[in-house]
């Protein structure tokens, strides 16, 4: 299965940003909630400045589960940093438009919760 939201987190996860903006719609609307926050904006330009102001880091999305349901893609995954390091969970999704572009992202991440219960939730009573 080949989704929208794992080419833009594999084009992202690149480090080419303006091509993982252009697989927004340019009026895109984003909510991205956030330890720090929540994030909410619109628009190409507006998520760009927003992936350019993140800490410049070796970060990769590792996709755990995805999937589609009329027009909505969905996946649950792990951040990673420097290929070795789990900073979190996250869960996205995305709505696509007729054109096949994201017109609707949201996004929540948790450095501490994972949807799929894991080794260390167990340790600490989650799992």
């Amino acid at each position: 299965m080949n989704l929208a939201i794992e080419g833009y987190y594999a084009t992202l996860d690149s480090g080419r940003l303006d091509d993982a903006v252009a697989l927004l719609a340019e009026d895109v609307q984003f909510a991205m909630l956030l330890p720090t926050g929540v994030n909410l904006g619109h628009g190409r330009a507006a998520m760009l400045e927003y992936l350019e102001g993140r800490p410049k880091v070796n970060r990769k999305h590792r996709l755990l589960r995805v999937a589609a349901d009329n027009g909505v893609e969905f996946a649950h995954g792990a951040v990673t940093e420097n290929e070795v390091t789990t900073t979190g969970y996250f869960v996205g999704a995305m709505h696509i438009d007729a054109d096949g572009l994201i017109d609707r992202y949201q996004v929540a991440f948790s450095a501490e919760f994972a949807l799929i219960p894991t080794g260390f939730d167990v340790e600490r009573g989650l799992g």
